[in-house]
C-alpha cells in the first residue's frame, strides 16, 4: 500500500492541539501553508464559474462539518472548486454532496437529503465529515507534499473526535491512506493485513480504548465515478448503511 508517508517535522505548527473541535476550526481556516493552493482556492473565488457569478465565494480552508461526539467520520478528498469552496461547507453545493448527502439522509446520518448552503437547515446526525486536503487543489489533484503538509488538520480532527467515533468511512483512495495514516499516528494498533482500497474494502481494530472500530472505504462520488456507472446509488447507499449500523450497534461486521 501507497502510505502518506510521516507528518511535518513539526505538526503542531500548522494543527495545534488545542481543546475542542471549535478552536480547532477557527485555526484550520486561518491556514496559508500550501501557496499553490491559497493561490488556486483565491483565484477561483474572483473568477467565479459564471452561473454563481452574484455570489461570494468562501474561498478559504474547509473546515469539518457535523457534531463534535459523531459515531461516524465522513473523510473526503477535497473540497469541489465551485462547491464547498463556494459554499464554506464540506461537500455541499456541487453534485458529489448531492450523492453524499442523498445517502446520508436515507440512511438516517443527515437531517435532509440536500445541501446547498450554510443556510439551508442541513444537520447531521452523528455524523461528521472532513476532507484529507482541506484547500481546493487545480483539478481536484493535491500534489504529495500537500497531501503531507494538510494531514495533521486530519490527525487533529480524528484526535478529538476518537472518543465517540466507532466507524470511519473513507471517499476515495487519498483519503483511505488519509485515515489510516491518521490513526497510526495517534498509536492505534492497526491489523497488519488490512486490505487495499477498493469500493467496501474494510477491516476493523480494536481502539486504545477497548472499543472495536470500523474503517471501510468507497469510491468517491465524483462525476468521473457516478456518470461513468463506478460508483452507483446502491454501492454508495450499502457502504453508508455498514458504517452507520457498525457505529451505532458497536459489534465487527
Amino acid at each position: 500500500m501507497e502510505w502518506l508517508g510521516h507528518l511535518p517535522t513539526n505538526p503542531a505548527r500548522l494543527a495545534p492541539k488545542l481543546s475542542n473541535l471549535k478552536l480547532l476550526d477557527q485555526e484550520l481556516i486561518k491556514c496559508t501553508a500550501c501557496p499553490r493552493l491559497v493561490q488556486w482556492r483565491q483565484e477561483v473565488a474572483v473568477t467565479k464559474r459564471r452561473a454563481y457569478q452574484d455570489q461570494k465565494y468562501w474561498g478559504k480552508p474547509i473546515t469539518g462539518f457535523g457534531p463534535t461526539n459523531a459515531k461516524v467520520a465522513v473523510i473526503g478528498l477535497a473540497p469541489g472548486a465551485h462547491g464547498a469552496n463556494r459554499t464554506g461547507r464540506v461537500f455541499t453545493g456541487d453534485s458529489s454532496g448531492d450523492w453524499l448527502y442523498r445517502s446520508l439522509h436515507k440512511n438516517g446520518l443527515a437531517k435532509i437529503p440536500t445541501s446547498d448552503s450554510l443556510n439551508d437547515g442541513q444537520e447531521l446526525i452523528d455524523t461528521r465529515i472532513m476532507c484529507a486536503v482541506r484547500c481546493v487543489p487545480p483539478g481536484n489533484k493535491p500534489s504529495i507534499e500537500e497531501s503531507k503538509k494538510c494531514q495533521p488538520w486530519l490527525l487533529r480532527e480524528v484526535e478529538l473526535l476518537f472518543p465517540t467515533t466507532r466507524s470511519y468511512l473513507a471517499l476515495g483512495g487519498i483519503a483511505w491512506r488519509a485515515i489510516i495514516d491518521a490513526l497510526a499516528e495517534l498509536g492505534e494498533e492497526l491489523p497488519r493485513n488490512r486490505p487495499k482500497f477498493g469500493h467496501g474494502a474494510q477491516f476493523n481494530f480494536l481502539g486504545s480504548d477497548g472499543n472495536t472500530r470500523l474503517v471501510i472505504g468507497s469510491y468517491h462520488p465524483s462525476q468521473q465515478n457516478t456518470f461513468t456507472g463506478k460508483l452507483t446509488r446502491s454501492q454508495l447507499d450499502s457502504v453508508v448503511k455498514k458504517a452507520g449500523r457498525f457505529a451505532h450497534s458497536g459489534k465487527p461486521l
